[in-house]
């Protein structure tokens, strides 16, 4: 039997995470891809945490206002039962969820599906942001989204806050974050 390479893998499922700080095109990303596949005709299930309610109650949002209807839920465990009929599986701030959310994407993968879930890597203090880290070190796909400094302009892969807060999840957008590179981001003196 000859081996023949595939750019994507056939008659199995996968899992592709989309990483990176806000700003840096991430949920973009996740609507290019799931946009492509309802054109080749895939059933397609989006999901987003009921937390992220910046832009839309309903729909996934990029910061660009690009946007595709959404199930919200609670929990990554009710992804399993609600996408028990999609071929292609899109999960938009997974930095919301627990953990399960890991074991979630692989029993998706499992059963065939091809699952594309984006979120941040890093919180504002650039410590890995789970459970991202463990999808990303079982993920067939990674992709690493950067945005640009809004300080200096060089590639940033780090979220700034820019509010007074110590919670390490804090929903917002430009009115608490912005990008920033290594050099500019700094960890806020309330820490």
């Amino acid at each position: 039997m000859q081996f023949t390479p595939h750019s994507t893998p056939t008659d199995t499922g996968w899992i592709e995470v989309i990483a990176g700080c806000m700003f840096s095109g991430k949920t973009e990303e996740l609507i290019r891809r799931l946009r492509r596949a309802k054109i080749a005709k895939f059933d397609v299930k989006i999901f987003k945490p009921k937390i992220d309610n910046r832009y839309s109650d309903s729909d996934i949002v990029s910061h660009s206002e690009q946007s595709l209807p959404s199930v919200i839920v609670e929990s990554a465990t009710e992804i399993l039962e609600l996408a028990k009929d999609a071929q292609v599986v899109g999960i938009d701030e997974a930095q919301f969820f627990n953990e399960d959310l890991v074991q979630v994407c692989h029993d998706l993968a499992n059963r065939g599906k091809r699952v594309i879930v984006a979120g941040l890597d890093q919180d504002y203090r650039g410590v890995p942001f789970e459970p991202i880290p463990n999808l990303l070190a079982t993920a067939e796909y990674i992709t690493k989204t950067l945005a640009i400094c809004v300080v200096c302009g060089n590639p940033a892969d780090k979220t700034q806050r820019k509010v007074n807060s110590g919670e390490r999840v804090l929903v917002g957008a430009t009115d608490s974050y912005e990008a920033r590179c290594r050099r500019c981001h700094y960890i806020p003196e309330n820490e």
